[in-house]
């Protein structure tokens, strides 16, 4: 019998892309994967090729139990509470006790690079979870996913129709990768048992000209980074509407390239699919109807 894999947040991005590299890529039965959400109803289409899908609520202990029944491989992907400080890893602890109930075989939690040197406001929940994983007991895989070069996709329309892009990054290096990368390697990591701890990169780091140079390329818009502090970059992106956790988290992501701790490059991203990383420069190209918009 093939083991039963789950996928916590399945009707999100990551978790809808996950599921697709397990049937596509890596011909997993449907029969043999468990989609689980806090909204079942919202996974339909999973339903209709065969998946399981089932309720799983990171606030709700038993319903995280009941998910997990019968389970092998189970994926936890770092939920959205972002907006109170510490309840994720609450969150994940709690899947991680009900992963430990259910006597699930292996669990695969979706991290960040270098979250114990890290100045990222959400750094702390990612530690405290792969620490509560290691602890427990239970062969694991932690995969660290870089930045996401689909993250560019929320600001960088905006500064291309501007021509301006205001950052604190300084002259910081990041390398980024693209969601539906990750997806395929965690894929990889589920459909094989894959036990470590892997940091998901792009091929090189760059920094913000670098990156705006790219975009240019890629668009043919103009960009010109205008270098700015950490309070003049969050005063601007409050002043754009968007809550203060999210302005919060944007400018400590800057703090940490401009302190050289998102300069990480590693070739984990092959050795787990055997493929190369889609670049940045790609990425924008396939993308570029959406930057221009």
């Amino acid at each position: 019998m093939s083991e039963i894999i789950l996928v916590t947040g399945a009707a999100g991005q990551l978790g809808q892309r996950v599921i697709h590299h397990l049937i596509e890529s890596y011909k997993v039965a449907p029969a043999n994967i468990v989609a689980a959400t806090r909204s079942p109803e919202k996974l339909a289409l999973l339903a209709a090729k065969g998946v399981i899908t089932r309720k799983a609520d990171f606030d709700d202990a038993a319903s995280l139990e009941a998910a997990f029944a019968g389970v092998d491989r189970l994926l936890i992907i770092s939920t959205d509470a972002l907006d109170t400080p510490g309840k994720r890893l609450v969150q994940h602890k709690a899947a991680v006790a009900a992963a430990v109930k259910a006597k699930v075989k292996h669990v695969t939690y979706t991290s960040m690079p270098a979250p114990d040197n890290s100045l990222v406001t959400f750094a702390p929940d990612h530690l405290g979870t792969e620490n509560a994983i290691k602890e427990s007991g239970i062969p694991y895989a932690i995969v660290r996913d870089a930045w996401y070069h689909d993250n560019y996709m929320h600001s960088m329309p905006h500064n291309l129709q501007a021509g301006k892009w205001f950052t604190s990054a300084g002259d910081g290096k990041i390398s980024t990768i693209s969601r539906d990368d990750c997806a395929l390697a965690i894929a990889s990591v589920l459909a094989a048992g894959t036990t470590g701890t892997y940091t998901l990169t792009g091929k090189q780091s760059l920094t913000p000209k670098e990156i705006a140079a790219i975009a240019t390329e890629a668009t043919g818009k103009p960009l010109e980074v205008v270098p700015v502090s950490d309070e003049q970059l969050g005063q601007g992106i409050r002043g754009a509407g968007l809550p203060g956790f999210v302005a919060d988290m944007l400018v400590s992501a800057d703090a940490n390239i401009r302190a050289g701790k998102f300069d990480i490059v590693t070739d984990d991203f092959t050795k787990l699919t055997g493929k190369q990383p889609q670049s940045l420069k790609d990425y924008f190209v396939a993308n570029k109807a959406a930057l221009t918009a």
